[in-house]
């Protein structure tokens, strides 16, 4: 194990029905219940547009990096001592986004911009494609961000090999607003990239019924890299502890190197 990584990452997966375009009402709800938190963690993640639901209005609800929910995140950071994530609407430039932001104590921020737009909602019409593919750094652990739609698409959240000696991430996570017809295939590609990215994956999706009248059942859930359960809820509110050890993962990649004999591949970012 790596002296600065964190034997254990604790990871509060925050499941919870959300106020309909009510960026006010669901930053109060989701700031109590990150205050009621009766322990520490190292990481908390929200659902997908966790401050508005998933909407297509994208022109009434944006915002810029930066202002209201950007600074709310640095706040909830700064007073839980753990690092805060979620996606919102953003207006970069003429263009907007479903940005995931990620929050640190410190106050430091980044992002990653939901590379699949979900077509059957139209969600491409009303937004733009993100680009970027990223791996973030947190207490040595390295964890890939995704959201939603991007599950579907085991390419683009592969686990890749880094100067033939280690894979890029140790976490994936994606957050969600997963309709509930659908959510069978939720749970199986979930463990599906634990298994074939030998790392942990995490899903956050969110309960309730949205103003379009869509209901939404949860199930979120992290498994391990052998896509067995560590927690696992339906379809009520409720906040899941995931306790990861990075020692286990170590040790199965080490007896179980899989990942020696992984194909090549180079990503196209230009379409």
């Amino acid at each position: 194990m790596e002296s600065s990584t964190a034997k254990t990452l604790k990871v509060a997966l925050v499941q919870t029905d959300l106020y309909w375009k009510d960026k006010i009402a669901n930053m109060a709800m989701l700031e109590e219940k990150i205050s009621d938190l009766d322990e520490r963690v190292d990481v908390i993640v929200l659902p997908e547009m966790f401050t508005t639901g998933f909407t297509m209005e994208a022109e009434e609800v944006a915002e810029t990096m930066n202002l209201q929910t950007t600074r709310w995140l640095k706040q909830m950071a700064r007073q839980s001592q753990a690092l805060v994530t979620g996606s919102f609407v953003v207006q970069d430039g003429l263009e907007f986004y479903n940005r995931l932001v990620w929050a640190k104590p410190n106050g430091d921020i980044d992002h990653y911009d939901k590379r699949h737009l979900f077509r059957m909602a139209d969600e491409d019409s009303h937004y733009s494609m993100g680009k970027k593919q990223v791996v973030f750094e947190w207490k040595g652990w390295k964890i890939m961000p995704q959201v939603c739609y991007d599950l579907r698409f085991p390419v683009w959240s592969r686990n890749w090999l880094q100067d033939n000696k280690e894979l890029a991430y140790d976490l994936i996570f994606f957050v969600a607003s997963w309709p509930a017809p659908r959510i069978n295939a939720w749970d199986i590609l979930l463990q599906a990239r634990a298994i074939e990215n030998l790392s942990y994956s995490i899903g956050v999706n969110r309960v309730g019924v949205d103003g379009n009248d869509v209901p939404y059942t949860g199930h979120s859930g992290a498994y391990n890299y052998k896509g067995e359960t560590l927690c696992y809820s339906q379809d009520k509110e409720e906040i899941l502890i995931a306790e990861l050890s990075y020692e286990s993962l170590v040790e199965f990649r080490t007896k179980f190197p899989a990942w020696m004999d992984s194909d090549s591949f180079k990503l196209n970012f230009g379409s």
